[in-house]
C-alpha cells in the first residue's frame, strides 16, 4: 500500500429539506386545515479515527464528499426523512487543517474519536406551523436551510514511541527489522527509505513500545535537499529519538552534526526531545577505531552512547531496554504534568 500523509478535500453538508404547503381534504371529515410537515435535516459530515489504517491512500483518489440533503415535507404533517451523514475514516495521528494549511482544527489522536466537520442544515417548517386564529390557511412554509460546505487539509503525524533518525544508509532499517517483523525496504545506497516505517518492538513481559524509521536526512533538508525534512512531522509526537550514526562513515562527527543542525531548522521542538546516540553498524569497524569514536564523541559531551549491531544483533537487546526505560520515563512525566495542571497547580520552579 502507498504511503500518504497528506491530501486536500473537500467536503459539502446537506442542505435542509423544504417544508410542505399542503391542507387537509378528506370526504365526509369536517374542520380541514393546513397539514403540510416539516422538510428532513441535511447530513452531517464526521472525521472519525480507526484501527488499522497508516496512510490517507483512499483520499488520493477521492477528494470530493458530500452529506444527503433532506428530503421535503409531506402532507398529513409527515417530516421528511433526514440525510444521510458523510464520515471520513482516517489513521489515528490525523490532524485537520482549515483551507490555509496552518490552523489546526482537531488532532485525532485516538481510535474512536470523532469531529463533525460540517453541519447538515435545519429542515423547512411545513404551512402547519403557521397557522394562528387570524391567518387559518397559510400558503408558505420554509426553505430548508444551507448545508456548510469548505476545503481541509488531512496531514498525518504517525503515533511511534521512539523514531529513529539519522543520515542515509546509517542502518536506520535494517535496525527496525532486526527488532520487529517490519520489513522495510534495505538497499546499498541511499534514499531506501522513500516513507516512514512502523515497526512493534515487543520486549518480553508483555510489554511493547513502536518505533519509526523516518527517511534520511542530509545537509540542506529543511530547504528540499534530498528528500526534504516533512517526515519528520511524524516524529514530534515520539516521547523519544534515537540516533544513528554510521561507525564505518568518513566523518561520524559530521555526520551527527549536520542531523542535530536539520532537526534545530525544521523546529517543533524536536531539538529538546530525549535522544539516545547510537554507533550502528559496528561490524564494520575494528575495536580500536570504536574507542577512537567513543572518546571523540565524549569530547563533545556525549559520554553515554550505545555501539550495536543489527546485522549480528550484538548489543541489541540492552539498547531495546534503555529505549523502553526512556519511553516509560517520558510518559510518566508527562502523567505527572496533566494531573499538575488539572488540578490547577502552578509550575514553582522548585522542588524540595
Amino acid at each position: 500500500m502507498k504511503f500518504l500523509d497528506q491530501v486536500k478535500v473537500y467536503i459539502a453538508s446537506g442542505h435542509g429539506g423544504p417544508g410542505c404547503v399542503s391542507f387537509r381534504r378528506e370526504k365526509y371529515v369536517e374542520f380541514g386545515g393546513p397539514d403540510g410537515g416539516d422538510g428532513g435535516k441535511g447530513g452531517d459530515v464526521w472525521a472519525e479515527a480507526v484501527d488499522g489504517l497508516n496512510t490517507l491512500i483512499d483520499y488520493r483518489y477521492q477528494q470530493h464528499f458530500k452529506a444527503q440533503r433532506g428530503i421535503n415535507g409531506a402532507g398529513e404533517n409527515r417530516t421528511g426523512p433526514a440525510g444521510e451523514d458523510v464520515i471520513l475514516k482516517v489513521p489515528v495521528g490525523t490532524q485537520i487543517l482549515d483551507e490555509n494549511n496552518e490552523e489546526v482544527l482537531a488532532d485525532m489522536t485516538e481510535a474512536g474519536m470523532r469531529v463533525l466537520l460540517a453541519r447538515g442544515g435545519r429542515g423547512g417548517k411545513g404551512n402547519a406551523h403557521f397557522k394562528t386564529s387570524r391567518q387559518q390557511a397559510p400558503r408558505h412554509a420554509q426553505t430548508g436551510e444551507d448545508g456548510e460546505e469548505r476545503w481541509l487539509w488531512l496531514r498525518l503525524k504517525l503515533i511511534a514511541d521512539a523514531g529513529l533518525i539519522g543520515l542515509p544508509n546509517a542502518g536506520k532499517s535494517t535496525f527496525l527489522s532486526a527488532c520487529s517483523r517490519a520489513n522495510p525496504k534495505i538497499a546499498a545506497y541511499p534514499f531506501t527509505t522513500l516513507h516512514p516505517n512502523l515497526g512493534v518492538v515487543d520486549t518480553g513481559e508483555g510489554k511493547r513500545f513502536v518505533l519509526a524509521d523516518i527517511p534520511g536526512l542530509i545537509e540542506g533538508a529543511h530547504e528540499g535537499a534530498g528528500i526534504g525534512d516533512r517526515f519528520l512531522g511524524h516524529i514530534e509526537r515520539c516521547a523519544t529519538l534515537v540516533h544513528l550514526v554510521d561507525a564505518g562513515g568518513e566523518d561520524p562527527l559530521g555526520a551527527y552534526a549536520i542531523v542535530r543542525g536539520e532537526l534545530e531548522a525544521y523546529g517543533a521542538g524536536l531539538i529538546d526531545k530525549p535522544e539516545l546516540l547510537v554507533l550502528s553498524k559496528m561490524e564494520t569497524v575494528s575495536a580500536e577505531r570504536l574507542e577512537e569514536l567513543k572518546a571523540a564523541f565524549a569530547e563533545e559531551g556525549h559520554e553515554d552512547i550505545s555501539v550495536v549491531s543489527a546485522v549480528t544483533g550484538e548489543n541489541m537487546r540492552g539498547l531495546l531496554y534503555r529505549i523502553e526505560g526512556e519511553i516509560e520515563g517520558r510518559r510518566a512525566a508527562d502523567k505527572a504534568e496533566a494531573e499538575r495542571l488539572a488540578r490547577g497547580e502552578e509550575d514553582t520552579g522548585w522542588t524540595p
